[in-house]
């Protein structure tokens, strides 16, 4: 390009700069001019602060037993012979668990009844003696010395027939204890004792336990007991209150058949402070076993008129409670609360709230004091019965 041609276009470049600056400066202003944009109100989920009488629940942790729970033991020594039953089974009172070796016990009554037989003989002498001498002595065929001596030997035959009677009473008693027996009905357990063994009174051979009803064992503390007895006044004089109690198993879930309190313990321990409690449970099917984890559940009192709102809807900042409200123009307002015992995922409001406020339970993340929002049902269940303390 010629040189002047490339000078010429220069001089053009500068003259025009100040109007292509003044053109893109125009372009900004009118962008700032336009007003920005307000994103959409969010939508959040709202409930109504409910009010009902709500009643509190307190919560033990013991041990289910048998209703009745009998250690089976051998009353004679001997080798075991036999066992009659099948572990695990139920078995009904009487019924024979085991068979101890029956031979020596079935001697010794055969020599008691010997015994007693010759003890009769002598019994059976002596009283022809007597009859005999009675009438001869006031003839004087016999002194009275051995009329006397005939009636003293007759009264001690008389007394060995007794003791032998007694010797093949037991005896036989011994025999009969030779067979083991269920003292109840109920679900025999896994035998301690193997065919073969020698065996005593001392010797545990199972154990067999009633199962319904079934018994859950729970300690509580003296405040407990003193709270729930003053306001369940017993029905039977015993100390026992007689209301209904909810078994929560070891998996979680309610038992679906309810107590009553059926025992209250003699004295409060020393060491723990606190009162054993039985509590009965029906338990058809035996679905529940001795050593069983058992949660007891029983209602202690009743919170009346109490507010409720869903523990979702309550934001905890520093040890402090506050729940997001809705006022009559949709804008949110934080208030601090006061909280009381909770009910599942319920929580009763001591105070901060009233009856027919609208509480924020959906989207709390997103919103601050004075936002706009767009309220929606809250999907949140309905509330349960009774609160956990």
């Amino acid at each position: 390009m010629p040189p002047a041609i490339v000078r010429r276009n220069r001089r053009s470049l500068r003259l025009g700069a100040p109007w292509i600056m003044a053109s893109v400066a125009a372009l900004a202003g009118c962008a700032s001019d336009r007003a920005p944009v307000a994103p959409p109100p969010l939508v959040v989920g709202v409930t109504a602060v409910a009010e009902q009488d709500v009643p509190v629940h307190q919560e033990w942790v013991g041990t289910l037993s048998g209703f009745i729970d009998a250690d089976i033991r051998p009353q004679v020594k001997g080798y075991l012979r036999v066992r009659r039953y099948t572990e695990g089974d139920i078995v009904q009172a009487g019924d024979v668990l085991f068979e101890i070796d029956p031979r020596e016990y079935q001697a010794e009554l055969d020599q008691a009844r010997g015994r007693l037989e010759q003890a009769r003989a002598v019994l059976t002498k002596w009283e022809f003696d007597v009859a005999r001498y009675r009438p001869l002595m006031p003839m004087g065929a016999v002194s009275r010395r051995e009329l006397d001596d005939a009636v003293q030997a007759r009264a001690g035959a008389l007394a060995g027939v007794t003791s032998a009677q007694a010797a093949v009473e037991q005896a036989a008693l011994n025999l009969g204890w030779t067979r083991v027996v269920s003292p109840i009905t109920g679900i025999a357990g896994l035998a301690d004792a193997q065919i073969g063994d020698l065996v005593d009174p001392t010797t545990k051979l199972t154990t067999i336990s009633q199962l319904d009803p079934i018994k859950a064992v729970f300690p509580v503390s003296e405040q407990e007991y003193l709270r729930y007895a003053r306001s369940h006044p017993a029905a039977d004089g015993r100390g026992a209150p007689r209301d209904d109690v909810e078994l929560i198993t070891a998996d979680g879930m309610v038992f679906p058949r309810p107590g009553r309190l059926s025992v209250v313990g003699r004295a409060i321990g020393e060491r723990t402070g606190t009162l054993l409690i039985e509590a009965l449970f029906p338990n058809p099917g035996n679905v529940l076993r001795p050593g069983g984890y058992a949660q007891v559940r029983a209602t202690v009192d009743v919170l009346p008129r109490a507010k409720l709102i869903p523990q979702s809807a309550v934001v905890e900042q520093q040890g402090v409670s506050r729940v997001a409200v809705l006022g009559p123009d949709n804008r949110v307002a934080f208030r601090r609360v006061t909280l009381g015992p909770t009910l599942g995922p319920e929580v009763v409001v001591a105070a901060g709230v009233g009856v027919g406020d609208r509480i924020v339970t959906d989207g709390l993340q997103k919103i601050r004091s004075g936002s706009s929002v767009v309220p929606r049902p809250s999907s949140g269940a309905p509330p349960p019965a009774g609160t956990d303390t």
